[in-house]
């Protein structure tokens, strides 16, 4: 497994229960009432982190999956628990829905239990950069135009962990590695590398129409920090595999971070933590 680069001296990597002391944090796509959630894994990173600004960037809980069947074990409201007691000690928490947790959209410019629910916003780094945040879904073109293969990739995409579960039970068994179907699939597969690629180029491109320097989103459930013709695209990837969150530390540089103690079952290989080129100045 590669390891990412140490953190800066006054802040803890958060994996062995040290604190993770940073000015923002970004997570999306926990999908809070799915068994796919890795709530334990969650819990442990929010219970290490400390930070100023937190960004619930959607698809935190999964409107779709509940309305199909309920699910909500007790980790899952414990989760809830803990992102409400942080804004109550203190902590900004700013909510942008996505397509499974789009309900919420109707309550935009509400705070409830002290977190905003906004459609997207801006967030300024420490170092002076415009980040346009917003969840992704409303330029993904199979969600806005073609909603019921959406739902049908989703089931798909749920067939595939479970899929996952039983398979890996089986590598587990003869002392083999966990190994992401889905993961695979995304990064093999020719269309399904396309559409990262398109979904990623039409973000930067909003973003700097918008006068940003980057975009910060989620939804397509891979955790990256690029440039893509000087528009920095960031994702903080997703809490049902590769178990990320991008974080700003206290000079603005930006950082992708693995976070959980309990992982169950083993996440994805661990994406590498990465410090990002200047944005160019738009």
């Amino acid at each position: 497994m590669q390891k990412a680069p140490p953190s800066p001296p006054d802040a803890g990597d958060g994996a062995d229960g040290t604190p993770l002391r940073v000015r923002t944090a970004w997570i999306s796509d926990i999908h809070l009432g799915t068994p796919g959630c890795q709530a334990p894994a969650l819990l442990d990173f929010l219970r290490d982190l400390e930070c100023d600004t937190l960004y619930l960037v959607g698809d935190i809980v999964d409107g779709w999956q509940l309305k199909r069947s309920w699910y909500w074990p007790q980790a899952h409201n414990d989760v809830v628990q803990k992102i409400l007691r942080k804004a109550r000690k203190g902590t900004r928490v700013v909510f942008v829905p996505g397509n499974h947790d789009g309900f919420a959209r109707r309550y935009v410019e509400l705070s409830f239990g002290g977190v905003e629910v906004v459609e997207d916003c801006l967030h300024q780094t420490a170092d002076g950069r415009m980040l346009w945040v917003t969840h992704g879904d409303l330029f993904d073109g199979i969600v806005q135009h073609a909603r019921w293969l959406a739902h049908v990739g989703d089931a798909a995409y749920t067939l595939a962990l479970e899929l996952n579960r039983w398979f890996n039970r089986a590598r587990s068994h003869f002392g083999l590695p966990y190994w992401s179907l889905s993961g695979y699939l995304k990064h093999k597969v020719k269309r399904a590398v396309s559409y990262i690629d398109d979904f990623e180029t039409v973000l930067a491109h909003e973003a700097r129409r918008r006068g940003a320097h980057g975009v910060v989103c989620g939804h397509i459930h891979h955790a990256e920090i690029r440039t893509i013709d000087g528009i920095l695209y960031c994702n903080d990837g997703d809490w049902v595999e590769s178990l990320t969150a991008l974080v700003e530390h206290a000079d603005g540089r930006l950082e992708i971070v693995r976070g959980g103690r309990h992982q169950l079952p083993p996440a994805t290989a661990a994406v590498p933590a990465a410090e990002p080129e200047p944005a160019a100045t738009v």
